[in-house]
C-alpha cells in the first residue's frame, strides 16, 4: 500500500502536467489524482472534485494533498469537511511548491514510506535550489 497524492491547481492542465511528470518518477501503481480547475472548465478550484480526488487517492495509508495557492487550502478544507472523519485523520496538506513537491512526495510514497514521511519529504523540496 502507498500514500496516495491529490493535485490541486486552479487549472486543471496545471493538474494534469504535474501529475504526467511526477508519475514518470513513481511505480505505474502509484496513485496520484489531479484535481484541477472549475467544473466546466474555467480556472479555480472545487471542492467537490478535490473531496472525490481524496477518496480516490486513499488506500488506507493516507492521502498528500499539495496545492498551488493559499485559495486552494480554503477549497480542500472545504473537501474535508464532505469526507468521513476516518478518512479525514490520514490527509495531509504540504506546505511546499505545487511541482516540486509533488515528484518529491511521488518518489517518497513509491517506496512505501508512511504519511509523515511523505509530508516531510514533500516540504524537504522547499529548500531546493536550481541555481
Amino acid at each position: 500500500s502507498m500514500v496516495g497524492i491529490v493535485i490541486v491547481s486552479h487549472s486543471a492542465k496545471v493538474a494534469e502536467g504535474i501529475k504526467e511528470m511526477a508519475m514518470q518518477m513513481s511505480r505505474p501503481e502509484q496513485k496520484i489524482i489531479a484535481a484541477g480547475g472549475m467544473e466546466d472548465g474555467g480556472i479555480g478550484t472545487d471542492a467537490m472534485k478535490i473531496q472525490a480526488a481524496i477518496e480516490a487517492a486513499d488506500d488506507g495509508s493516507g492521502v498528500l494533498v499539495l496545492v498551488d495557492l493559499g485559495s486552494a487550502v480554503l477549497s480542500t478544507d472545504v473537501a474535508l469537511e464532505l469526507v468521513d472523519e476516518e478518512l479525514k485523520e490520514r490527509v495531509k496538506v504540504a506546505d511546499t511548491p505545487i511541482l516540486e513537491g509533488a515528484i518529491s512526495a511521488a518518489v517518497e510514497a513509491s517506496l512505501g514510506s508512511p504519511l509523515d514521511t511523505v509530508v516531510a519529504t514533500a516540504e524537504g523540496a522547499r529548500k531546493l535550489q536550481k541555481l
